[in-house]
This record gives structure tokens, C-alpha cells and sequence, in this order.
């Protein structure tokens, strides 16, 4: 007996999850700086329209979970929402960045169109019931130390404050020793009470493997996520930068701008053969 599937929700008046397209949402890890935010969301844009699918760019203002004290940490709220504005206005595109505590809630709604969770904070009441009340769609991120299942409650507390479109991604589990690992099972699990996103570049990111930064196993995003896609899910989340060796965070497991659109057009026609 096949398991039920969660209703279809509302991204945008234009972007719908859980329907008949996928969504693809793409950017960088943090935002460096804003000719390159630009070059990746102009990039992203084209890939959509070409490839005939629907995107949501990407980009944190702080990555306020970082492995170092060092570490950077992106551009800081203000100026981080002033260029993704400016991805909005000049390229009409939406766009979903992280928050990390409830009172950034109100500040970063007036410019994002999905307010993004973190892992590491899917429990937060406070910060999920605040999210819920924004009236944004709610990506809320499944914790590294969670059990799918157990994602329900998460998704009930954003929709207990009026938070009718939310879903739920997918980014592995840790055993504490520098890996993440996917179970597949997750996918049809958690479809269950929400759509599910699978967030294919934090999957094979190695948390604190590269001496006080994360590493990663790019060479992995694809067969990850083309399994991830053959099972099901409503959508990708992969973070992309034109030279991720350089990159100030997260490089090693994203994928350079330039393959992304053969990536997606391989794994957009294994989607639509899954659903």
C-alpha cells in the first residue's frame, strides 16, 4: 500500500510544491559579495527558463552555524537583505534565506519569500511559531539528529500559527564523525505530512573534516540526488558557486555554476519518469 502524499502547497501566486513541475532552489552558501550574488542569480534565472522549471536563488546574510570562530559568516542582515532585494527587483526572482532567531523574523519576511530554518534549529518553538505567523512559506530543514517521523511536530508548529505552506528538507544524519548520511526512506516518510525538498550539497558536506572548516564529496552530489529523485520528492535544493575551491564557505560541496545546468537537465528527466 502506497503511503498517502500531503497536499500541494502555495511557494508563490506563480510557484506551487507538490504539483507537476519541480522546484529547484539554487544560490550560493553565503552571500561574498554582490557582483557575484548577481552573476549566480542571473545564472539561476537562465538555468529555470531553459530547463523549464520553477527556481527560488539562495543565499544566506550569516551563517551563523559555522565550525570556527573564524570562519566567515556572510554579509550581515542589513546589507544581505539589501542585495537580495535587489535580486528580486532586477531580476524578479524569489528568494529564501535563513533565519536564526525569532525577533529576525518580522525584518527578514519583508523580503524573502521563503523563510528558511535551519537543521540545527528545526525544534525551536519560538522561532518556528514566529516563522509560522510571518505569512512566508517555511522551509523548516530536518536536524541532523532527527528521525523523519518526528519532522511532523516541527511542521505543526508553523502551521498552529497560521503557517499553511510549509515543507520540509532533507540533508542527511550524523553519526559524529564527518559524514552525513541520507536514508532514502526519509523522503516518502516525511511526504507524508508535507512536501519534501531534498537538499542534495549539504548531503555530502563533511561538518569540521577540513581542520576547522567543513569539507565535502562533491563528486557525490549527482548520484545522491538522482536517487533522491527516483524515489520522490517535490523539489532540489543545491548551492552553486562559479569557483567553489575559492569560495568562503562551503565550497567543497558545492557545484560550479557552469555544470549545474547539465546537472538538473539529468536529473529533471528522472523526475518526471518517477512521478
Amino acid at each position: 500500500m502506497m503511503p498517502k502524499r500531503a497536499p500541494s502547497i502555495q511557494i508563490t501566486d506563480s510557484i506551487t510544491l507538490g504539483g507537476d513541475r519541480l522546484l529547484i532552489i539554487e544560490g550560493p552558501c553565503s552571500i561574498e559579495t554582490e557582483d557575484l550574488t548577481m552573476q549566480v542569480a542571473e545564472s539561476v534565472k537562465k538555468m529555470g527558463a531553459d530547463l523549464d522549471v520553477d527556481v527560488i536563488f539562495k543565499a544566506s546574510y550569516d551563517k551563523a552555524n559555522r565550525t570556527s570562530v573564524g570562519s566567515y559568516r556572510s554579509a550581515g542582515m542589513q546589507e544581505g537583505l539589501r542585495i537580495l532585494q535587489r535580486v528580486k527587483d532586477e531580476l524578479g526572482m524569489p528568494v529564501i534565506t535563513d533565519v536564526h532567531e525569532s525577533t529576525q523574523v518580522p525584518t527578514v519576511a519583508e523580503v524573502v519569500d521563503v523563510l528558511q530554518i535551519p537543521a540545527f534549529l528545526c525544534r525551536q518553538t519560538d522561532l518556528l511559531i514566529a516563522a509560522g505567523e510571518s505569512g512566508r512559506a517555511v522551509n523548516i530543514k530536518k536536524g541532523q539528529f532527527m528521525a523523519a517521523r518526528d519532522m511532523r511536530f516541527a511542521a505543526e508548529k508553523v502551521r498552529s500559527a497560521g503557517g499553511k505552506n510549509v515543507f520540509l528538507t532533507e540533508r542527511g544524519t550524523t553519526f559524529g564523525y564527518h559524514d552525513l548520511v541520507v536514508d532514502m526512506r526519509s523522503f516518502p516518510i516525511m511526504r507524508e505530512f508535507a512536501p519534501v525538498v531534498h537538499d542534495v550539497t549539504h548531503s555530502i558536506q563533511q561538518p569540521g573534516a577540513a581542520d576547522g572548516s567543513s569539507g565535502g564529496a562533491r563528486w557525490l552530489a549527482a548520484p545522491l540526488a538522482k536517487s533522491a529523485v527516483a524515489i520522490g520528492v517535490d523539489g532540489l535544493f543545491l548551492e552553486t558557486h562559479p569557483d567553489p575551491d575559492n569560495a568562503l564557505s562551503d565550497g567543497p560541496n558545492m557545484i560550479p555554476t557552469a555544470e549545474l545546468p547539465a546537472v538538473i537537465a539529468k536529473l529533471k528527466a528522472i523526475w518526471e519518469v518517477a512521478k
